[in-house]
């Protein structure tokens, strides 16, 4: 009697409560520290119960959120079934490698063990990963995690993700594009992200540069050439920016630049492999996130003309800064 009469005894907090089971605590102990708190009384006969009635007798470690309203007997099934806190860390479709690394050292209670101060190619060969260069390699999701989980176990998840993903959206290729393999796939899809502001435009988008890629034009896309400059970008590009000859200045390079410039998303990557088919080669941002699209160079700089000439980019995939060159991202 005694025994049910403790099991149905509602817990004494007045408030949610969390209560962290921590790597080799036992059952016994965690009774003994809650009826120490008073959240509970008479722990050995909880603890007796357990043993009896509730094997395996291993607590899953991580975080219990208690109610007021539960009794021992609700605290108790929490505890077995291993109901532990989920917490959520968002990575944005389009953030760059550094971006997710400063999300995720934010993220409440989440271990860091990837100190601040390595770089991109240290981070890799922490994570025991062949690639050198990080960027595009690790898909944008919400990735759920609990206590004792590390910024190495996300990245490690969301790595293997856009494998997954990538390989997936690879088997969904349209025919004869300009691109060979899944990695040219994820540059390209890395663009197509910065590009634009407006998810239906994406697919119209990726066949501006496929047309171009195919007729040995260069892609003159703006994020490539701020991603190329690094921390020397402030918000705005240069004629001198523009002519600065680095591997990411696509108003100075055939083809593709050597690696992804953000993380894209699932639809970015379809985008990329099955271009909108079409005659536009150019297009030129609005300043509300969407884009004109036009056939001819001439037509491309009356739209220049209409929508930026004056006008000065705040975000640089909204509206970005004017030049007179008629590249395909002006």
């Amino acid at each position: 009697m005694l025994l049910q009469y403790t099991l149905s005894q509602t817990l004494r907090i007045d408030d949610v409560t969390i209560v962290e089971v921590e790597p080799g605590s036992t059952p016994a102990r965690v009774f003994a520290e809650l009826e120490q708190d008073g959240v509970i009384s008479r722990s050995g006969w909880i603890r007796r119960y357990w043993q009896w009635q509730m094997p395996p007798t291993v607590l899953q470690v991580g975080e219990y959120t208690l109610k007021p309203d539960m009794t021992v007997k609700d605290m108790l099934g929490v505890l077995h079934r291993g109901e532990v806190l989920q917490r959520s860390v968002t990575l944005v479709d389009g953030w760059s490698f550094s971006q997710f690394r400063e999300a995720l050292s934010q993220a409440e209670r989440l271990q860091q063990t990837l100190p601040v101060n390595l770089s991109p190619r240290q981070v890799m060969k922490e994570l025991r990963l062949d690639e050198k260069h990080p960027e595009g390699l690790f898909f944008p999701d919400t990735y759920q995690y609990t206590l004792g989980m590390s910024d190495r176990d996300i990245l490690l998840r969301a790595y293997k993700r856009m494998q997954t993903v990538l390989d997936e959206v690879w088997t969904q290729k349209a025919q004869n594009l300009p691109i060979d393999s899944p990695y040219e796939a994820l540059i390209l899809a890395s663009i197509i992200e910065r590009e634009t502001g407006v998810p239906y435009e994406r697919d119209e988008i990726s066949g501006v540069f496929t047309r171009r890629l195919q007729q040995g034009m260069r892609l003159q896309t703006d994020p490539t050439v701020i991603y190329g400059m690094g921390d020397s970008y402030q918000g705005r590009i240069g004629r001198d920016d523009l002519r600065n000859v680095t591997p990411y200045n696509t108003y100075m390079i055939d083809g593709l630049p050597p690696t992804p410039i953000a993380m894209p998303g699932r639809e970015a990557l379809l985008a990329a492999v099955n271009p909108k088919p079409g005659t536009s080669l150019y297009f030129v941002a609005k300043g509300d996130g969407s884009h004109i699209f036009s056939d001819s160079l001439q037509d491309h700089n009356r739209a220049v003309q209409q929508y930026q000439i004056d006008q000065r980019a705040k975000d640089y995939r909204s509206s970005p800064p004017p030049t007179n060159s008629g590249g395909a991202g002006r």
